[in-house]
């Protein structure tokens, strides 16, 4: 059976790949301030303790190592801690459970663990995975953008390298930003939540024939540079609250990729990426 990898021919001795929510597109902050968190606050009834339950969520998801988390395995992380700091939350130990070794985390395995009988929890944690999905989609589409500098920072990439979008966001949303915006003008390859993992992408694009330390991840978030140390390629960081600058940045990056550099350079931004989120 065919894949979009075997549409997907190396032009470049060069690989760019770049993460989309949150990195190029700054869409993470108005997700979680507007739909993840308000909608857990409303699923679980919160209301009284919404200001520090709201601030909670959008440090763990947000500003800290725990940045682009899974929205199930981030609800866990909120409703402990709601559960031992302000009210109750029935079937948080089961929930908590099935979260840390379920193979998959999406709706579709939430609704199997109902069919076979799981807690209440399941139950709300799908209503609210079904009301963000709803209230992402009322987003006015003006204030869904790219960030500062992200274009340009695209086209200077696209002149050296092969370029791939690497997200695990929804395909349909990631085209039509792209596309809209005009990034996708700059883009060799679209890869979005239904070609696989992050870490799988870069591995089959490794395939095409590519030098490892001759290919670069860009990305926003803790699991983007996982991904990239998975298969043995650089990582670039675009540092939360600091993104126009870390894109004006990229083309100090780049020659250090071109002229085999980019070791030293990269351990440097690596450590900014990591103070930036507290660690």
């Amino acid at each position: 059976m065919a894949t979009i990898f075997d549409t997907f021919e190396k032009k470049k001795d060069y690989l760019i790949c770049v993460d989309s929510d949150g990195c190029a597109m700054d869409t993470m902050d108005i997700k979680h301030f507007r739909c993840f968190g308000p909608c857990m606050v409303d699923e679980w009834g919160l209301d009284e303790w919404r200001g520090p339950i709201l601030e909670r969520w959008n440090e763990v998801n947000l500003y800290t190592m725990t940045r682009g988390i899974n929205r199930f395995k981030g609800l866990v992380i909120s409703l402990t801690e709601i559960n031992e700091q302000y009210t109750p939350v029935d079937g948080i130990a089961e929930f908590a459970a099935w979260a840390k070794d379920a193979k998959e985390l999406s709706n579709a395995a939430i609704e199997r663990e109902i069919e076979a009988g799981a807690p209440p929890i399941f139950a709300k944690a799908l209503n609210w995975s079904k009301a963000v999905n709803a209230s992402i989609k009322e987003l006015p589409a003006e204030e869904v953008k790219p960030f500062p500098g992200a274009k340009e920072g695209l086209a200077a990439a696209h002149e050296a390298a092969d370029v791939a979008v690497v997200s695990s966001a929804n395909r349909n949303a990631v085209e039509e930003e792209w596309t809209r915006f005009g990034l996708a003008d700059h883009v060799d390859l679209l890869l979005a939540q239904d070609a696989g993992t992050k870490a799988h992408c870069i591995a089959e694009l490794l395939k095409k024939g590519y030098d490892p330390k001759k290919v670069l991840m860009v990305g926003d978030a803790p699991g983007d540079k996982d991904a990239a140390d998975a298969n043995g390629v650089w990582y670039y960081p675009i540092l939360v609250r600091h993104e126009s600058e870390s894109w004006a940045k990229i083309t100090e990056a780049i020659p250090h990729l071109l002229d085999g550099t980019y070791g030293p350079y990269g351990d440097e931004c690596v450590k900014a990426f990591l103070k930036n989120l507290g660690n």
